[in-house]
């Protein structure tokens, strides 16, 4: 028992070093690229702590149905916003920084549409209250920014000391265009799902919603609300989403400052474009296919420029120009493509059957119980 206890502290001890150690590298990384003053890091979070805060604490105090015309409007903000920060990236860092974030932040904000079809899921799957939503996608995105802050500053920090890692994230990228190609779209059982089954195992749940509480004390007891179990399935497919998006967009740019901003303002905007497309979304149905290619395209460039510095005299690299013609070309074609050739409506089904006696009969009851 002794020796097993002393293998286990030596395999936490090389653990934690290497954990201590990666820290270190990502600060350093963070300190070392475009943003060489820490501060500009603290204070664009800041930035963004008290955008959430304005939003939550001020125009979404209550909860409501978000309409179009809000979502629109919310849309067009971070849009703005998001233009207005590349404009600035222009100004002060040049003109390929600023098409770097462009290209990052077209990519996160298009592979998000396919975020937009797992919450339509799951908010109908278990019949989560429209007013309610905001809240849920609120604090699900607030956890998103510091997860794939971890995620990116990791990333990059095992990229500046392994290079050939991002042939690694380029091979993750093309296994999962293939696997967008051939998944379909039919609907998933959640009640099957780890974190739904660990969390119902574990922790006693109420039967209905609490309005926009997380958590009841019910005859002394602490219980999570639906609402919460929401949270949490919205939390880890974003995780999961984040494993394919994050490696896409260091396939445009290495600098860990960009990857983050453009991630936090295609996660910022997500909400908003959620309540804006979440009634229409299916209708471009080719736009999985799109993104699917472009995920393909740009796992073979990751491999490709990793290769050609081993294999070649001339290394080969994409300029960010071809890669912005390319995402934008994609993406356009794949929403003109839905639009112009729709999906056909399912066709009503056709009842065959003869009437008898019996249903006419019940017929006649139902109509007279009907006309009393």
């Amino acid at each position: 028992m002794l020796r097993r206890l002393g293998v286990t502290g030596k395999v936490l001890c090389a653990i934690s070093r290497g954990c201590v150690e990666l820290l270190g590298l990502s600060w350093g990384i963070m300190c070392g690229h475009m943003a060489t003053n820490v501060w500009f890091w603290i204070l664009f979070n800041l930035f963004v702590v008290g955008m959430l805060a304005l939003d939550l604490g001020v125009f979404n105090r209550k909860a409501h149905r978000v309409g179009v015309k809000e979502a629109l409007g919310w849309s067009v903000f971070w849009i703005s916003l998001a233009l207005l920060f590349d404009l600035g990236l222009y100004i002060f860092a040049g003109q390929k920084v600023a098409l770097e974030f462009l290209g990052g932040y077209l990519l996160e904000k298009s592979l998000s549409v396919d975020n937009i079809f797992v919450f339509v899921m799951i908010f109908t799957y278990f019949a989560t209250p429209a007013e309610y939503q905001h809240r849920v996608l609120y604090w699900g995105i607030l956890t998103a920014l510091v997860l794939r802050g971890i995620m990116i500053l990791s990333g990059a920090a095992l990229i500046a000391r392994f290079e050939f890692l991002i042939a690694a994230f380029g091979v993750l990228l093309i296994v999962t265009a293939f696997r967008m190609f051939q998944s379909d779209d039919e609907a998933v059982d959640l009640e099957r799902n780890w974190v739904v089954r660990g969390v119902r195992k574990f922790m006693p749940i109420t039967d209905d919603y609490r309005g926009t509480r997380f958590t009841v004390v019910e005859n002394g007891i602490r219980l999570l609300t639906p609402l919460t179990l929401v949270l949490l399935v919205v939390e880890t497919s974003d995780v999961i989403f984040a494993l394919d998006s994050i490696p896409a967009v260091f396939g445009i740019t290495t600098d860990p400052f960009i990857v983050y901003t453009s991630n936090v303002f295609a996660i910022l905007g997500l909400r908003s474009l959620y309540f804006l497309l979440a009634g229409v979304v299916d209708k471009f149905h080719y736009l999985k296919t799109g993104l699917a290619i472009i995920l393909a395209l740009v796992g073979a460039k990751m491999v490709t420029e990793v290769a050609s510095e081993y294999l070649m005299a001339e290394p080969i690299h994409v300029p960010i120009q071809w890669s912005l013609a390319v995402i934008f070309a994609i993406l356009g074609g794949s929403i003109a493509l839905s639009l112009l050739f729709p999906q056909p409506e399912p066709a009503l089904a056709v009842v065959t059957a003869e009437p008898t006696a019996e249903g006419i009969i019940a017929a006649k009851e139902e109509l007279a119980q009907v006309d009393a």
